[in-house]
């Protein structure tokens, strides 16, 4: 039988329990105000599961952000070095993006088809890529421009869109690259006879309507001898960003037991970062060389 202590104890134990559980209504009753109602305006805009997730960002207004800073014509390569420098501290802190493409002023990073970072909310998803990659472009400025200032803050806006299969999303990266190709063509002649035959960027507008690709590429080579095909590639292709391992070499000091001071070696150590990469995506080539990419959920 229980002692009259026992019963006393769960007697109280009882009655504390009872307190416990009024109290909790209590407290969530006032965590509640009249005022919460205001949540249902928020719209859902939970991204479609199992799709790729691509956020897109361009430059806003950037035609006058190059003219301002003097962006070299028709490409600055220090303005797309630090394009690609923001698009992999983006990588770095946004482990589920998988591959990112960039050319000119703007950058697609795609998420992984199982991805369940901030509940799939497209919002989340943009809002987070485009903050980082703005406020990387600032922080890394004058890495790359030494000479110059950065006069104003730049901007960028973006979107996200969901792509459900392998070939969608193969597709859209191909029309990025396709499109970075023809701008790149147009500008390399369009700048051409601009800055080597005198042209006003009006006459040179007129003389490049209706023209193809094939007579752009006989014009930069009868009047200007210049083969587009040795362009840079970086100019051509834009940069495909993909996760690989890459060996580091820092500098360690290491003390031994029978010695009083340090010596300093090169340790070498193996991480997996975002390597740019400037290559063909349109073709087979590329996705059967890096299979992982596409298939990294199976």
């Amino acid at each position: 039988m229980w002692t009259a202590c026992t019963v006393k104890v769960l007697d109280c134990l009882a009655s504390t329990s009872v307190i416990l559980k009024r109290c909790l209504r209590l407290g969530a009753a006032m965590a509640k105000s009249k005022f919460e109602y205001v949540r249902d305006f928020e719209a859902d805009d939970t991204c479609l599961p199992h799709c790729w997730v691509v956020v897109r960002l361009d430059g806003r207004n950037f035609h006058r952000f190059a003219e301002k800073h003097n962006f070299a014509k028709p490409n600055d390569s220090r303005a797309l070095h630090l394009m690609n420098k923001c698009a992999q501290t983006v990588m770095e802190e946004l482990e589920d993006i998988v591959i990112a493409y960039g050319q000119s002023d703007e950058y697609s990073f795609v998420f992984r088809r199982k991805s369940n970072w901030f509940k799939r909310r497209a919002s989340k998803f943009m809002t987070h890529v485009a903050s980082q990659f703005a406020s990387s472009y600032v922080f890394y400025w004058q890495d790359y421009f030494e000479d110059q200032p950065l006069l104003y803050p730049p901007g960028f806006d973006g979107r996200v869109v969901v792509y459900p299969s392998n070939q969608t999303l193969k597709d859209y990266l191909s029309w990025r690259q396709a499109d970075c190709h023809i701008n790149n063509l147009y500008n390399t002649v369009f700048w051409a006879l601009i800055q080597q035959s005198g042209l006003t960027p009006v006459q040179a507008q007129e003389r490049l309507q209706g023209t193809l690709a094939a007579d752009k590429n006989e014009i930069l080579f009868s009047e200007f001898n210049t083969n587009y095909n040795n362009e840079p590639l970086m100019y051509r292709k834009g940069t495909v960003l993909i996760w690989q391992k890459v060996d580091e070499v820092t500098t360690k000091e290491v003390k031994l037991p029978a010695e009083m001071e340090g010596k300093k070696m090169a340790v070498t150590r193996t991480r997996t970062k975002p390597v740019p990469l400037h290559c063909d995506i349109i073709g087979d080539a590329f996705w059967k060389e890096h299979p992982e990419i596409l298939y990294e959920d199976s």
